[in-house]
């Protein structure tokens, strides 16, 4: 047994599986502290199914804190951003191309440092550890709690930041250091703005985690919790106090792991509709498909592992306008209860079209009883055609595909698509993201530029694919159920020696102790 909840700006939702069975599922409106929140929907699911809390043996969370504080620019940290690579990348400073009230919350503390290593592991300068030192005693002067450490290179060759953040750690014990070849992949100044970022959610992501403990504690919950990330598997509560920034977009992953279960589809389009938004995005093999672009968080390049996903402005709350012809981006959201015309509200909503047009049976439909006919046909036409333009735009053929509806907006759809071949709308497709955490798996990655002289692609690759099946074993996967589930290859020709950049990612199920 176990519950996988999902923290969304909206509703909080909880859903208890049996193994893959729903034995319940229930949504509550999310709170301002988060784990009063969760305590609520956990007392509900418990009470809903009868289950008593010694009988959980997991608790699988997804969690927007820490999207959400970056945008809001909230409860951030200043951060000491520092960079090893001198007498090269001198050119764009760290923080460059920071929304400035971003950087300026985080204190502009950039220092630059001689270091770094070429692509295939020779040094550009040898690290300097007089200047490391130096920067220490800056470092405790202004009182800075937190820092960043970013080397040309370093997912080939970490060496150097594992130096410099042991000099640091010997004359500032306590600080919490990011180092980037844990967090980013290849690609340096978005590998160098995700340590940052994720070095200023330092004090965050430690309180987060402590509100999650004690939200169990709270209801005699001993099982052991994880936070979902970004990439649909699972992290541990110490892994995401080092590593907050892998949970962004978590939300999005957990609906479309969640669609794919209840669908039982390993290959098709996912269609989330929220109150505000539908998140479109396509799975292979189960897993979302991942952005191959640099990812904007808050207005900073990334290079997460990230869901490729189309975020659209139609959801249960989005406003209709032009008899019709208009819907969203603007939405209602959570207000949807008391601003909806069948809640006795004065605004237009797409769920009122839905229940006017005797789709769905909600709140009081004599309210919509108004509503002019054609209204109604144009603002359905509206719906559709958005929903299937998006689907559209997220294929990579013109082939029709299979479309999953999830999320508590899906009613919404009541019609084929033209380019769906057909429209699954499973059981229980209101909560798919809970679904999607509590089943998430555990996972490993290796992305690194591998040189192919003086060996063999296969040798390289058989080298990437454990390195990868091992990684997922130590974050607590069941070995024997690891396997290898995407691999990207890509030959880098303006390098010499046969550089190949090789991604290989590896999932298994989690260990229940």
């Amino acid at each position: 047994m176990r519950i996988g909840i999902d923290v969304g700006g909206t509703n909080t939702d909880a859903a208890l599986m049996d193994g893959i069975t729903v034995k319940g599922a229930c949504k509550t409106p999310t709170t301002a502290d988060v784990s009063s929140g969760i305590i609520a929907v956990l007392k509900e699911v418990l009470r809903m199914t009868g289950v008593a809390a010694s009988e959980i043996q997991a608790v699988m969370i997804g969690t927007t804190h820490f999207t959400n504080a970056v945008v809001e620019r909230k409860r951030l940290l200043e951060v000491a951003a520092i960079r090893l690579g001198l007498p090269a990348t001198r050119a764009l400073p760290p923080m460059t191309d920071w929304p400035s009230d971003l950087a300026t919350t985080l204190g502009r503390h950039t220092f630059m440092v001689r270091g770094g290593h070429e692509f295939d592991g020779r040094e550009i300068a040898p690290l300097d550890e007089k200047e490391i030192l130096r920067i220490a005693g800056e470092i405790k002067a202004r009182g800075i709690r937190t820092a960043s450490v970013t080397s040309v290179f370093s997912p080939v060759t970490p060496v150097m930041e594992q130096r410099a953040a042991e000099i640091l750690l010997a004359e500032i014990p306590g600080l919490a250091i990011s180092l980037s070849h844990e967090i980013g992949r290849v690609g340096f100044l978005e590998r160098e703005n995700a340590s940052i970022m994720n070095a200023c959610l330092a004090d965050l992501s430690a309180k987060v985690v402590s509100s999650f403990r004690n939200a169990l504690k709270e209801l005699a919950i001993e099982a052991p919790f994880f936070i979902s990330q970004n990439d649909g598997t699972l992290m541990t509560p110490d892994y995401v106090e080092r590593y907050p920034v892998l949970t962004f977009a978590s939300g999005p992953t957990n609906s479309m792991r969640g669609a794919a279960m209840l669908a039982g589809r390993k290959e098709a389009m996912v269609v989330d509709i929220g109150g505000t938004t539908s998140d479109v995005g396509m799975l292979m093999q189960g897993f979302p498909r991942e952005s191959a672009v640099a990812v904007d968080i808050g207005g900073v390049r990334t290079n997460f592992r990230m869901p490729d996903v189309l975020a659209v402005g139609l959801g249960g709350g989005s406003l209709v306008r032009d008899d019709g012809a208009r819907i969203g981006p603007d939405s209602v959201g959570y207000e949807i209860t008391s601003k909806a015309l069948v809640f006795g509200g004065d605004t237009l909503t797409t769920t009122d079209i839905i229940v006017a047009a005797g789709l769905e049976d909600i709140g009081d439909r004599s309210r919509v009883a108004h509503i002019p006919a054609k209204t109604i046909a144009t603002a359905l036409d509206t719906i559709h055609r958005m929903v299937d333009e998006a689907v559209d735009r997220m294929k990579t053929s013109a082939e029709p595909l299979p479309v999953i509806l999830v999320g508590g907006g899906s009613i919404l759809v009541s019609r084929q698509l033209p380019s769906a071949s057909e429209v699954i709308r499973p059981e229980n497709a209101s909560v798919a993201n809970a679904i999607g955490a509590a089943i998430a798996q555990v996972g490993g990655e290796v992305d690194r530029i591998f040189s192919l002289e003086g060996t063999s692609r296969d040798v390289v690759l058989d080298g990437a694919k454990a390195e990868a099946a091992e990684r997922a074993t130590k974050a607590g996967a069941d070995p024997a159920t690891v396997k290898i589930v995407d691999i990207e290859e890509v030959p880098l020709a303006y390098l010499p020696g046969s550089a190949t950049r090789i991604r290989v990612k590896a999932v298994g199920d989690l260990v229940m102790a």
